[in-house]
């Protein structure tokens, strides 16, 4: 079949395409910006990749007329404009009158499980888009998912994040609310499972995993899972603005999205019973096996896809493209170079920066750095990185963004999303002479930007230069 899927970059659409090409499928992704998405590195002559804003009807004529399927992915909770219902029904309805217009006769929507009579903000617009998004020209499947567990998913990292770091909480109420939790396998078993099944249109479905559990059972089996001893003292009253603080401090979670989750876990997200997963023969698969089979990916640095790389700043929203090219006028910049001594391992260090293998010199002078970020609303150092070893462009890294990654030309640039009176892009080059050049470049915005540049110069000229002397030495530390 002739496929397209929406919103390939997120956390779904990006696990769901090898899985659809594999399967011998025709697939045109739709994407705000091809630089986000790392399509040339998937060796496949059926896969077309288009660039596409749903709220801008002009870029939809690239859509082609002659499709079967279409999948709608697209989300925008983590948004901070905080209309994201607006955007979302927008969206929507552009799709919509888009798809009604090709020879598409199935719509796959994955919406969120709604069966509370009280909705939050963020599930009652993942319903009201399913309404948006029926037509009498094709047949719309709807799959209601709750928690989903897999490496790289938001649920899960939040989950771990709580665990690892805080061994005592005081957690709010809604940690004892119910939810049925699915592994991020028996999600992509029923968006590939329905296709084509005329007895799932204009149909929906509530999908998730056999076990129901509360938000607390969930921390506690995660940390049994670990190894480790954790307590949770649930205290009654804890305002919404605080428990939204608490996740944005502790958690890799923007504020916006952060109070966003904390209006819908305190909604049940408990799946009507049906019989989807007979129908498609799909083993479902516990919560507990779920964790394991994420960490198992994580221990083997294979994490296709997390859902802060979806993520990105509105400076960004317009394309990484746009910042590639790294501006001379108007700038501040800390230059150093290095001869390398070993150019294989400098480039292993380079392409393993940051996460847990730090920034290798002055590690507690950055996180000082992610924690002030952090106090004015930014995203810290908390994102860490999707792979131990593997960058490629859109990647989220600490507080920066992966702008370019090219082994060959050993070459890095990474952008800050961190919280500044200007634009910021640090970069990692080694020449055919084994000389590195780190570069960082600051464009300041006003006065404010160049008294900032001044103030900290001190601490770039001592990280800046422990860093490159780290890289470029060939000695273990």
């Amino acid at each position: 079949m002739r496929i397209l899927v929406t919103g390939v970059t997120g956390y779904i659409g990006h696990r769901l395409l090898p899985v659809l090409l594999d399967s011998g499928h025709e697939v045109i992704c739709c994407v705000r910006d091809k630089s986000r998405f790392q399509w040339k590195n998937i060796s496949s002559l059926k896969l077309t990749v288009i660039e596409v804003d749903f709220l801008r009807p002009d870029t939809l004529k690239q859509i082609p007329a002659d499709i079967d399927v279409a999948y709608y992915l697209i989300h925008s909770m983590s948004t901070e404009s905080g209309d994201f219902e607006k955007m979302e029904e927008q969206c929507a309805s552009n799709f919509r009158n888009c798809i009604e217009q090709t020879s598409a006769t199935q719509v796959i929507y994955l919406s969120g499980i709604s069966n509370a009579d009280k909705l939050s903000k963020h599930l009652n617009s993942r319903r009201n888009v399913e309404v948006v998004l029926m037509s009498s020209k094709y047949g719309l499947t709807t799959l209601r998912a709750g928690i989903i567990v897999g490496s790289g998913s938001a649920s899960f990292e939040i989950i771990r994040d709580l665990v690892e770091k805080l061994p005592f909480m005081i957690a709010p109420r809604w940690l004892e609310t119910k939810c049925q939790p699915i592994a991020i396998r028996n999600v992509i078993q029923y968006l590939i499972g329905v296709i084509g099944r005329t007895e799932t249109f204009d149909h929906s479905f509530d999908i998730g995993g056999p076990d129901i559990l509360s938000y607390r059972e969930m921390l506690l089996s995660f940390a049994e899972i670990r190894g480790l001893k954790r307590r949770i003292i649930i205290v009654p009253v804890m305002t919404p603005k605080i428990s939204s603080y608490w996740l944005y401090f502790v958690t890799a979670t923007s504020y916006a999205l952060a109070k966003n989750l904390v209006k819908s876990m305190k909604i049940e997200v408990i799946c009507t019973p049906n019989k989807l997963a007979e129908l498609l023969g799909i083993q479902l698969i516990g919560y507990d096996k779920a964790i394991t089979m994420a960490f198992d990916k994580i221990e083997q640095n294979q994490v296709l896809s997390s859902w802060k790389d979806a993520q990105t700043s509105t400076l960004l929203s317009e394309g990484l493209s746009k910042f590639i090219e790294v501006p001379v006028n108007g700038c501040f910049k800390d230059i150093r170079r290095v001869k390398v001594e070993n150019t294989s391992m400098a480039l292993d260090r380079i392409w393993s920066i940051g996460g847990k293998n730090g920034w290798y010199y002055g590690n507690w002078l950055w996180e000082a750095r992610g924690m002030i970020d952090q106090l004015f609303g930014g995203v810290g150092m908390r994102r860490g990185r999707r792979s131990d070893t593997e960058l490629v462009q859109g990647d989220t890294l600490d507080f920066w963004r992966v702008l370019l990654a090219d082994r060959n030309e050993k070459r890095l640039l990474l952008f800050a999303e961190m919280k500044l009176p200007g634009e910021a892009w640090l970069e990692f080059k080694i020449d055919e002479q084994q000389v590195l050049t780190q570069t960082a470049t600051f464009r300041p915005l006003g006065v404010f930007g160049r008294l900032y540049w001044y103030a900290v110069f001190p601490f770039h000229g001592l990280i800046f230069r422990g860093m490159a002397n780290r890289i470029a030495s060939a000695k273990v530390f």
